[in-house]
């Protein structure tokens, strides 16, 4: 009996699924139906199996209700007469088209997934609690935050600029997400520039496939370098960038990706209208001012696969360039990093992420997007305050970089973790805004002699130093950095740095200047030593009013908003100071016995800006020339 009541149940669910009658089932031997009372005497055949079907699936329906739990809830999805019941940690995906099968979904990611046909994937995901809505809003804006911020954070999409000189760079319309813009930017560039060949879906010989580091040479930074670039290959490089930097933030073990909840189902209705028309009409009119507006409209998904995360991402690219793109990406890191592990990272875990008054993004979303962990300082590993207190910075090596005007200040130290990555791109940061500084060839990254030396004796020193990037040791450090760099000061000279008690940067750096090669000094009597020369390109995202690739000032011809790119000639020149540098070369004799002099070439004129004092950061000495308006950094 039982093994017929299933073999009903399961004919019953597949004739839910079928939009035509199913052939009537066939009745068994001696299991003729009665002709008793209720009309069923003169019955067609035809009539009968219909009534037949009908009680089937009542029993069949009667029979699911009384056995799902208490926890059980049934939704029925809009037309399509599928149904989708969800229990806590399950959910069972009733499909309709091509295999019309009742699949259970088990797994990690836990999505109910509604499925017609199959090229439609409507992934329905999970919901935050009011609970951790409410807390992911705390730790993002803080309890008390402005309109004015909210907009700032609701109204920026990830976007590529229109703009033909532009086209690969992220356009920022509002104050404040520019540094997650930013990041996203770096790692688009570290596709576009250094995996082109992986971007290409035909064949490599097409004029949009050409690698950008081919183009290394053209003297433009716009058209020349940009035009090649397709929309499908921008976007792809955006999916995988995004991708790279969450599954970076999940500690390469799983991404959570954030959506809105009517968004997906949009996303698959009637192509009339493209998407991203569709989508900002179905925005007009959302505010997100409280924990509770979040939980009511998101939506997450899990994976631990990165080619279903990029599957996702690919899909919701128009919820990403519509108004509420930047916001939902930040969501999606902070999610996959974990909201725990992100308090854990930083140092001071009860101020919001996004800072008052202007509402920017901080050090910890920058960093969190750059290597993985949301710390608050941009020093290499971590300092140790005594008495067990300690403050986080980056511990390891990162794939794109950074570097700060703030350092040219002397506000912070950056580590070389940040500011010699892995490729040649940077994240830019200024009192209030962030840009992307990159180069086309890897071998800026490349030391020479002299810079080898350089950061040999500095990653040295700074392990000593717990100042936090002060610039000073003590005796017993400068000893150990003498050590490990074989170093070797005359006595007198070792004597007056450490009289004091603690031996200052800067004093010790002028004794290395001055101390031959042979003892471990940077002198060089040749002076030939460090010279370099080479193209950086400056992108800064925020649209701005300009007029024949100059900003606006005054006029009557019509200006448009759009970002800017700027190529800079970079020229590192090989003496240690600008008298040196000017000066001829050191005598030295000839076979003949006579001195002759050997010139260095004296630096080219040079501009300045805020931007060549952040290059200087990283680059010494560096001098920096480009063509129109100083490239800017606000």
């Amino acid at each position: 009996m039982a093994d017929q009541e299933d073999e009903e149940l399961k004919m019953a669910l597949r004739m839910s699924m079928q939009k035509e009658s199913p052939e009537p089932k066939r009745s068994k031997p001696g299991e003729e139906v009665s002709g008793g009372g209720g009309g069923e005497e003169g019955e067609s055949p035809e009539v009968k199996n219909r009534r037949r079907q009908r009680e089937l699936m009542a029993a069949a329906a009667e029979k699911r209700m009384l056995v799902l739990p208490k926890n059980v809830v049934v939704e029925k999805s809009g037309g399509s007469g599928s149904r989708v019941v969800e229990c806590k940690g399950k959910s069972v995906n009733l499909v309709t088209g091509e295999d019309k099968n009742v699949n259970l979904v088990k797994g990690e990611e836990k999505n109910v997934n509604l499925v017609k046909g199959k090229e439609k994937n409507v992934n329905l995901g999970e919901e935050l609690s009011l609970a951790e809505a409410n807390e992911l809003f705390s730790m993002i804006f803080g309890c008390e935050v402005t309109r004015d911020i909210l907009g700032q954070w609701t109204n920026q999409g990830i976007r590529f600029s229109p703009d033909l000189d532009t086209s690969m760079g992220l356009v920022q319309h509002e104050g404040g997400p520019c540094g997650v813009l930013a990041a996203i930017q770096a790692f688009v560039l570290k596709h576009l520039l250094f995996f082109s060949d992986d971007l290409n879906m035909v064949s490599p010989s097409l004029s949009g496939n050409v690698g950008l580091r081919r183009l290394a040479n053209k003297e433009s930074a716009g058209a020349d370098i940009f035009s090649s670039l397709s929309e499908e290959k921008k976007s792809r490089a955006l999916v995988r960038g995004m991708c790279e930097i969450l599954f970076m933030c999940g500690s390469n073990r799983r991404v959570v990706i954030a959506s809105l909840r009517t968004l997906d189902a949009i996303l698959e209705g009637p192509q009339g209208r493209s998407g991203d028309e569709v989508i900002s009409k179905a925005l007009e009119g959302l505010s997100i001012e409280s924990g509770a507006n979040l939980q009511r409209v998101l939506v997450i998904n899990t994976y631990t696969s990165s080619e279903d995360a990029l599957q996702r991402l690919e899909a919701l690219l128009p919820v990403f360039r519509s108004r509420m793109g930047a916001m939902l990406f930040l969501i999606s890191a902070l999610l996959s990093h974990g909201m725990e592990s992100v308090q854990a990272d930083r140092d001071d875990p009860s101020q919001p992420l996004v800072t008052a008054p202007f509402g920017h993004a901080s050090q910890e979303i920058v960093n969190l997007l750059l290597s993985g962990e949301a710390v608050a300082n941009v020093f290499d590993g971590r300092m140790d305050l005594g008495g067990g207190m300690f403050v986080k910075g980056i511990s390891t090596t990162v794939e794109v970089g950074f570097i700060t005007l703030l350092e040219s200040l002397n506000f912070c130290k950056v580590g070389l973790h940040l500011k010699c990555p892995t490729w040649p791109i940077w994240v830019v940061g200024s009192e209030s805004h962030y840009t992307v500084l990159f180069a086309l060839d890897t071998k800026v990254q490349e030391e020479n002699e002299l810079e080898g030396k350089e950061t040999k004796i500095r990653r040295a020193f700074d392990a000593q130093d717990q100042s936090g990037g002060g610039g000073f040791i003590s005796v017993e450090g400068f000893h150990q950095v003498l050590r490990d760099t074989n170093v070797n000061l005359p006595a007198d000279k070792l004597q007056n740095l450490c009289s004091s008690g603690y031996i200052v940067w800067s004093e010790f750096w002028q004794v290395l200047l001055d101390l031959d090669k042979s003892l471990g000094g940077l002198k060089d009597p040749s002076g030939l030593m460090g010279k370099k020369v080479f193209d950086l390109y400056h992108f800064n995202g925020i649209a701005k009013s300009v007029m024949n690739g100059n900003q606006v000032s005054s006029g009557n011809d019509f200006p448009v908003q759009r970002p800017r790119l700027t190529k800079l000639r970079v020229s590192v020149p090989p003496r240690w100071t600008p008298e040196e540098f000017m000066s001829s070369g050191p005598s030295t004799s000839d076979p003949a016995g006579k001195d002759s002099v050997t010139e260095v070439s004296k630096p080219e004129p040079s501009q300045h800006a805020p931007l060549v004092d952040c290059i200087r950061t990283r680059w010494a000495r560096a001098t920096c020339t480009w063509e129109g308006d100083p490239p800017s950094i606000v």
